[in-house]
């Protein structure tokens, strides 16, 4: 069993780079459906900009959430770039080459992708795959 952490709360961060507001700053609150539709190079799948620069919406500054669907059968070539990544299966099953090996993924699944770590992915399912990608910073 893993060790519990106490966290010690924020009091020993450091100075904060960005004041504060001195009043209170709004959430963005958003849907799927509200995000920014987006097909990549080479790939069958579709994402979903929901976070992200481009999405007046929710416009983060250092950090974009992609929700990606990935077709039955269907194998997205493997690649690399600086950004980092967390990609969280929500839905489906498939196979990730991670760093030249392949490795079985399924819902519940994080996978950090450091930067320049080679990642691809094969949806070995019968349904479409839903995976959530936090990618820092963002993808423009």
């Amino acid at each position: 069993m893993a060790q519990i952490t106490h966290y010690k709360g924020y009091a020993q961060m450091p100075e904060p780079t960005i004041p504060k507001p001195d009043h209170p700053v709004e959430p963005n609150i958003v849907t799927v459906q509200q995000g920014i539709p987006i097909k990549y190079p080479g790939c069958e799948g579709i994402g979903v900009r929901v976070l992200h620069p481009t999405n007046p919406n929710a416009p983060s500054k250092n950090f974009s959430v992609t929700k990606f669907y990935v077709p039955p059968h269907v194998t997205l070539p493997s690649g690399g770039h600086e950004n980092e990544e967390v990609y969280m299966i929500l839905k489906g099953k498939g196979t990730m080459m991670l760093a030249g090996k392949p490795v079985e993924v399924s819902e519940g699944i994080f996978i950090h992708l450091p930067a320049w770590c080679e990642h691809g992915l094969e949806n070995t399912g019968n349904d479409t795959m839903e995976i959530m990608i936090c990618t820092s910073p963002p993808n423009p």
